[in-house]
């Protein structure tokens, strides 16, 4: 006989257990666990657009530059966008990050009177700018509700038993009813530090992991607890 499924009232639980254990190991708000360095939330926005297949380091170090020579979407509307691509070159796919950047730019000037919309319906219409980029800016920017959906996530979320379904969309709908809509963009991020740290994809380590108990891919009984809180740095 198959196992039988969990009950929504069950995973609810099991979701609010898991987010309160890894708000204990890896403490903050969404803003203060973000990697991503930034001051506005149009920074944010061209940040995370050029966070797409690179690394936060590395967005780092290309976007004072940025920042300095385009702080507002109004100048990088109009910028050259050789000079763009000659900044961000590093971050990868320069070029298509370029067109993403400058298109983003112009329609924040032109249909949002160049201040960057909060709503996910208006975000998701940003060139460069999808559900997960939008759920970032929520979140981190202005503390509103959104689970970004990165590989960490769905991969946690799936081991955790939380969600069977593969696509972003439908990962971060089917989890975002079991836990807090203040709490999501914090989850998302501490899922991610816990996705590099310890439930690494070919070498978890699960002797090491304080969900091991919750985890049916785990084949520990109870979690080794660490001796003291993660940061987004440590």
């Amino acid at each position: 006989m198959a196992p039988r499924e969990p009950s929504a009232g069950a995973l609810k639980a099991k979701a609010a257990s898991i987010a309160q254990r890894l708000a204990d190991e890896y403490p903050g708000t969404a803003r203060e666990l973000c990697a991503l360095e930034f001051e506005t939330p149009f920074q944010l926005l061209a940040a995370t657009i050029l966070s797409a297949q690179s690394t936060d380091v590395r967005v780092n170090m290309v976007t004072p530059e940025l920042f300095a020579a385009y702080p507002d979407p109004a100048s990088l509307a109009g910028a050259d966008p050789e000079a763009v691509e000659a900044i961000v070159r590093s971050t990868g796919f320069f070029r298509a990050k370029t067109k993403s950047l400058i298109g983003m730019a112009a329609a924040v000037v032109e249909r949002f009177d160049g201040e960057v919309p909060t709503e996910m319906e208006d975000l998701v219409t940003l060139p460069g700018v999808g559900r997960k980029t939008a759920n970032v800016l929520r979140s981190v920017a202005w503390g509103l509700p959104g689970l970004p959906v990165d590989t960490h996530v769905g991969r946690l979320t799936r081991l955790l038993g939380l969600t069977k379904e593969t696509d972003p969309v439908k990962v971060e709908f089917e989890v975002s009813k079991m836990v807090a809509p203040e709490e999501l963009g914090a989850l998302s991020l501490r899922l991610i530090l816990h996705g590099r740290a310890i439930c690494i994809a070919r070498r978890p380590k699960c002797a090491d992991c304080l969900l091991s108990d919750l985890c049916p891919s785990s084949s520990l009984g109870a979690p080794a607890r660490s001796t003291g809180p993660r940061t987004a740095s440590g």
